[in-house]
């Protein structure tokens, strides 16, 4: 039997203080989770975290660097995921584009706002990722490279 990690990526995305999340529907609950979702083929990490906040909220964003890489085993499923987490910014709400019909609602919140929903978070990750990037850890988009 083989087994893999499965790619994802994840982005944190701020304006005024407030942070971009969405409401989805995992394992028969309502979860809170940045705009992710898995990598595809031919795609690069970066093309991927552009894509996946597009199609889940409707927001073009830039992405600016990397918040960090990460493990997480699921419980749920005992599926590894290999996370790359972003950091970006918004540039543009595009009403004509359509939305994953997965995600539930698309949500700004501030950090004590998701705080004070810890129980529903999809993952640890999600608190963990918004905390590194808050405390400053970042890095260039050219720690990433793409052939």
């Amino acid at each position: 039997m083989s087994w893999y990690p499965h790619v994802t990526v994840a982005t944190i995305v701020e304006n005024n203080g407030k942070f971009l999340f969405v409401e989805e529907i995992a394992n028969g609950r309502r979860v809170l989770n940045q705009p992710a979702g898995h990598l595809e083929r031919d795609e690069t990490l970066i093309a991927a975290a552009r894509r996946e906040v597009l199609e889940e909220t409707q927001w073009e964003v830039s992405i600016d660097g990397v918040v960090g890489l990460g493990l997480y085993r699921a419980p749920a499923n005992g599926v590894t995921y290999q996370r790359t987490c972003f950091f970006g910014r918004p540039l543009s709400f595009l009403d004509s584009a359509s939305r994953d019909p997965d995600i539930q609602e698309v949500l700004w919140l501030s950090l004590d706002e998701l705080r004070q929903q810890q129980d529903r978070l999809r993952s640890p990750l999600v608190l963990d990722n918004l905390e590194q990037y808050l405390a400053g850890q970042r890095y260039p988009l050219s720690m990433i490279f793409d052939s």
